[in-house]
């Protein structure tokens, strides 16, 4: 709890055994999380086994791979119906420090920010931190097209460690949105679609072979449909239509 928030932590899991533990301890130790619900997209680790073995931790399984942007999905509706006032979403492969729970959960309780971002390129470290540098020129540029198409100004759109307040999460329609990894900026466009502001704080990133990662393939996809997702924005913004399910605005 904090300040009277109910705090739920979401763990979109797939084969996350070897660093589900670590991961939940240092969630834990932060001492204002009142819940953890982990949603395993059909691992075939032991990633159940420990969970099940965790406090305070909600297990929810998929017979069957949904995909990232399913798994979000799940965690999402789980965490709402769990009567969750913020929702912070922690992958439990340990690449985003759970040290910044505090820091992201007062921004959002503030109610400065609906929603709030753990950027891994504000700080300037990340290729020191690991990045292959691929991935951070490709994050640069894709970042800079994206800022101009939604209208925005952030450091980067692809991080995963996110929070958000209930109230938003219950705008946004969820499931309007792809089940594989461009979910993530697509609910980041619906987000700004909506125009609360979203905040962010600069997040070491670990980078070692246990942390998950996309190949260059599916990141290549992946890019691409980013893209599409702010094109999409920006001529609904033009035509005056609605978009990814959300009512026209005013531009």
């Amino acid at each position: 709890m904090y300040h009277n928030f109910k705090v739920v932590v979401v763990m979109p899991a797939y084969n996350a055994a070897r660093t589900l533990r670590r991961t939940y301890d240092e969630v834990m130790a932060q001492g204002l999380v009142d819940e953890v619900i982990l949603v395993d997209d059909a691992s075939r680790d032991e990633t159940v086994a420990i969970a099940s073995t965790l406090p305070q931790v909600q297990v929810h399984v998929h017979p069957r791979n949904r995909g990232y942007g399913g798994n979000q999905k799940s965690c999402y509706r789980l965490a709402l119906a769990a009567g969750a006032d913020i929702v912070v979403m922690v992958h439990p492969d340990y690449q985003y420090t759970p040290k910044l729970l505090p820091a992201m959960v007062s921004m959002v309780a503030s109610g400065l920010f609906a929603c709030v971002i753990g950027s891994r390129i504000l700080g300037g470290n990340a290729v020191r931190q690991g990045m292959p540098r691929w991935k951070y020129v490709a994050n640069r540029l894709l970042t800079l097209v994206e800022n101009v198409l939604l209208g925005a100004k952030l450091s980067e759109y692809h991080t995963g460690y996110r929070a958000f307040s209930a109230d938003l999460l219950r705008q946004l329609p969820l499931e309007e949105n792809s089940d594989d990894f461009v979910f993530d900026n697509q609910m980041l466009a619906q987000v700004l679609w909506l125009g609360p502001k979203i905040g962010e704080v600069s997040c070491p990133t670990a980078y070692f072979p246990e942390a998950s990662s996309i190949n260059f393939r599916r990141s290549l996809r992946y890019g691409f449909g980013c893209l599409a997702v702010g094109l999409r924005f920006r001529l609904a913004r033009w035509c005056g239509r609605g978009f990814a399910g959300l009512p026209a605005t005013p531009t």
